[in-house]
């Protein structure tokens, strides 16, 4: 019996041990996804999005390496409506300031695949992945190839007509990377932590947490519309829109859903709306649960949780009155995506212990 249990803490140890190595790889691939999401950001604000007009996932890799290659992809460029209808008379040494910024923007796209599945088959392959984790991490491959799907057939919404990408696919592009990153970081945590949750008294703090983690969401669903009508450029003033706490023109396109999708003045209230909704909330849930925690852990996640809230808040508001600054824009964005990771860790701890087997 003695002999059976020794061997059983042993192997729970090798399996905690095991989980944590995954963990930290996962985490590290999270960090390289919210890297891409900023530089998506900049690649958006700088207008390079468009720069690359051919999508080779392999023969891609590599950038035009000699002058006469910098001429033919430039030409190829001079084709497409960006060119002809925004950038005209741009000389090759401009369309190389934007070129390059799309080039590594897809070169780390790229790269995470690669930081994905090396690793994945030595895990794998070495029999340190637990059978149900397999199709988890399988997951997560696959929502990183439709990614790359994702992305370019955004930009090709912009090659046809109006040198604009669509503000329907960029938002898709978004959210699908938040979704990948924020399973990426659930899985990992819940690796990272031995599935040995902390619970607080109660369930509806959970629930709770859950509740903002959706709102967090539906808010950088807004922020995508935002970003992709370039409504950040309009009502430069806050807490007023034109003078206003209501602006007019709410309700101006027919049918009516689309106000909530292509109106800019629709879409910034609505964001505005949201955010600051969510940041009471944040505030609320922080101070009804921060004091009846009985974890250390948890308490500090809730303090960062509280952090992020407000960090976002007032990189949104300085942006906005700035008038779209890229280095606070892209600040913004990878808020975004920190004050979700802070909303997500707080739920992850909340949720109930589970045994290190599984059962």
């Amino acid at each position: 019996m003695a002999e059976i249990s020794s061997k059983y803490r042993t192997d729970s140890i090798d399996r905690l041990g095991a989980d944590r190595a995954i963990a930290i790889w996962l985490l590290i691939c999270c960090a390289t996804v919210f890297a891409m999401v900023v530089l998506g950001g900049v690649t958006r604000l700088t207008g390079s999005g468009l720069s690359m007009v051919e999508w080779e996932p392999i023969m891609g890799v590599l950038p035009p390496l000699s002058d006469a290659e910098w001429r033919e992809t430039f030409a190829q460029y001079q084709q497409y409506p960006e060119y002809l209808l925004k950038n005209r008379g741009m000389d090759v040494e401009g369309f190389k300031s934007i070129f390059w910024l799309e080039y590594f923007h897809r070169l780390l796209g790229r790269g995470i695949g690669v930081l994905f599945a090396l690793p994945f088959l030595f895990f794998l392959l070495s029999r340190r992945i637990d059978k149900p984790l397999v199709p988890k991490l399988i997951t997560m491959f696959v929502l990183g190839g439709l990614q790359g799907l994702m992305g370019w057939y955004m930009v090709m919404s912009g090659m046809v007509d109006d040198p604009h990408v669509s503000q329907y696919r960029l938002t898709a592009h978004l959210i699908l990377a938040i979704w990948i990153y924020a399973y990426m970081f659930w899985v990992a945590m819940d690796l990272w932590r031995g599935r040995n949750l902390v619970r607080m008294k109660g369930r509806g703090q959970l629930s709770i947490a859950y509740v903002l983690i959706a709102f967090v969401i539906v808010t950088i669903v807004s922020g995508g519309f935002v970003a992709g009508l370039k409504a950040g450029f309009t009502y430069n003033t806050f807490p007023l829109m034109n003078g206003q706490w209501i602006p007019e023109g709410l309700t101006l396109l027919e049918p009516q859903w689309r106000n909530l999708f292509e109106n800019i003045t629709t879409v910034q209230f609505n964001h505005r709306l949201l955010a600051m909704t969510l940041a009471v909330a944040v505030v609320a849930f922080w101070w009804s649960s921060a004091s009846k925690s009985s974890s250390g852990a948890l308490r500090v996640g809730l303090h960062l949780m509280l952090l992020a809230a407000l960090l976002q808040v007032s990189l949104g508001i300085s942006t906005l009155l700035l008038v779209v600054p890229i280095s606070l824009a892209a600040a913004h964005q990878g808020g975004a995506v920190l004050l979700l990771t802070a909303v997500l860790n707080v739920a992850q701890q909340l949720r109930s212990p589970r045994p290190l087997n599984g059962d």
